[in-house]
């Protein structure tokens, strides 16, 4: 975490052999690799490889409201950016099927159908600074009633760099938001970047990461930068959960995985982060990345009749009001 920046890159660590190590220095060792080289101003909340996991479920408390926006009525628009994903509007170089595994997850986070990312409903605007539960106060997270994805885009008019930067990737994503004729904290863009391209810090430090930057009409535009997550292989969620057996393939399990990551906290951290962080800087994902047994548990969830695999979320209303990590949620009262 960059202390000296208005906002926190939020990186969800590795896992494997740190079990030992003290929930302090778990976080601790979280911020280090809070700043990814290319690091906007902005400074984005960020999803580390699995291989290094520091869970932080349970050293910050709580998510905390920080007096800013979040999500009411959720669009997702995806730009295909560069022409190494192909020409004309069509995409044609997916060697892994990133693209459409991605649009059909999204596709079905909607209604009653999608009881995972409705746990996020219960987090608000428009409260006391400092808020944990909102009690019906203010104004809700949205959850949408349909379909969420608004528009798809394949920018084949430029080569995507080999390396891109945080700021060449805030530049694409204003790019497609004029395209699309979009702005404000509703809108998350979705910069995807081609197989072989490797964004700073992909694979080594992160995931993927969300941020915001300003649209050309001058309004807030919340933004991911989400790399070509299979070529991270088992770093970024490669048969993480079903190992192939589910009907899930386990070679793309990542792209949702990380996907939902990052669209979870956009929806209630739009603008990183003046919305629900803990007393650490994570964020819900933050909270619940990469756990692989016991309660909050990646899984295989079905969304209206589609099966995906997903981490959970953190839920402030869970066991009680002390909080935890639940992969679905009817109600408060029905979770888990």
């Amino acid at each position: 975490m960059l202390l000296s920046t208005p906002h926190t890159r939020h990186m969800l660590s590795r896992r494997a052999g740190l079990a030992a190590v003290a929930a302090a220095s778990l976080a601790a060792s979280a911020l280090v690799l809070a700043a990814p080289a290319g690091a906007s101003p902005n400074s984005a909340h960020a999803m580390s490889p699995h291989s290094s996991a520091a869970q932080a479920t349970a050293s910050g408390g709580n998510l905390a409201y920080g007096g800013g926006a979040v999500v009411t009525n959720p669009k997702i628009y995806i730009v295909y950016w560069g022409n190494q994903w192909g020409s004309g509007s069509t995409v044609t170089n997916d060697p892994s099927g990133e693209v459409p595994v991605q649009l059909s997850f999204f596709q079905h986070t909607y209604g009653s159908g999608d009881t995972w990312s409705n746990s996020q409903t219960q987090y608000c605007e428009g409260v006391a600074t400092g808020t944990t539960q909102c009690n019906g106060a203010g104004t809700p997270v949205g959850h949408p009633a349909s379909n969420p994805v608004a528009g798809t885009w394949l920018d084949s008019s430029t080569n995507a760099p080999s390396k891109p930067t945080s700021s060449s990737i805030a530049a694409e994503a204003v790019k497609a938001a004029s395209h699309f004729g979009v702005s404000g904290d509703n809108v998350e863009i979705i910069v995807d970047a081609p197989h072989g391209v490797v964004p700073q810090g992909f694979k080594t430090s992160y995931c993927a990461w969300h941020d915001h930057t300003t649209a050309a009409n001058g309004a807030d535009l919340p933004y991911t930068n989400m790399p070509y997550v299979p070529d991270a292989g088992s770093g970024c969620g490669a048969n993480f959960v079903s190992t192939g057996s589910s009907g899930v393939n386990g070679a793309t399990e990542g792209v949702t995985i990380v996907g939902g990551h990052e669209y979870a906290e956009t929806l209630t951290d739009p603008a990183p982060s003046s919305g629900w962080v803990d007393s650490t800087g994570s964020e819900t994902g933050d909270k619940c990345a990469w756990i692989s047994s016991g309660q909050g548990a990646s899984s295989i969830v079905t969304l209206n009749g589609a099966d995906f695999a997903v981490q959970s979320l953190w839920s402030n209303n869970f066991n009680g009001g002390a909080g935890g990590c639940v992969t679905h949620y009817v109600s408060s009262g029905n979770q888990g």
